[in-house]
């Protein structure tokens, strides 16, 4: 989670208030676009940022200084390198405790009721996070 927050903080400087976890109850993505990477290591895990189009969109308008309006290339590149970002954040964290690990390729979803599948079958985590431009969710699962 300090990783999530430390990237939007950086890039787009937009503020995030981590509020209470819940278990995912399918593979439905919460938001209208989002993105997943798998880690792979000692264990697999994977984490996915789902955005509403308003957050994303306001992603986009931060880190590109693009004025859009709607969920483009762009935007779906740019929640491919936020996913990127908190993934590369997490790993150094678990490098400097000597657990070593690899990132899998980010896979972008997008539209209505798209769904995201986890690397493994285990209990999704889904942690929502408000910002000014409403709330997106990280999730991640361990093997």
């Amino acid at each position: 989670m300090p990783a999530t927050g430390s990237v939007l903080a950086t890039m787009p400087r937009i503020e995030t208030e981590p509020v209470r976890p819940f278990f995912q109850k399918d593979n439905t993505a919460t938001g209208d676009i989002a993105a997943i990477r798998g880690v792979t290591g000692s264990t697999n895990r994977s984490i996915s940022v789902s955005l509403p189009k308003s957050c994303d969109i306001a992603v986009v308008k931060a880190m590109l200084g693009d004025d859009i309006e709607e969920i483009l290339q762009e935007a779906k590149d740019a929640v491919a390198e936020i996913a990127n970002m908190i993934s590369a954040q997490e790993r150094a964290s678990l490098a400097a405790m000597g657990l070593n690990f690899a990132g899998t390729t980010t896979a972008v979803v997008m539209g209505d009721n798209q769904t995201i599948t986890h690397i493994t079958s285990n209990p999704v985590v889904s942690i929502p996070c408000r910002t000014a431009y409403g709330e997106f969710y990280l999730e991640f699962v361990f093997e």
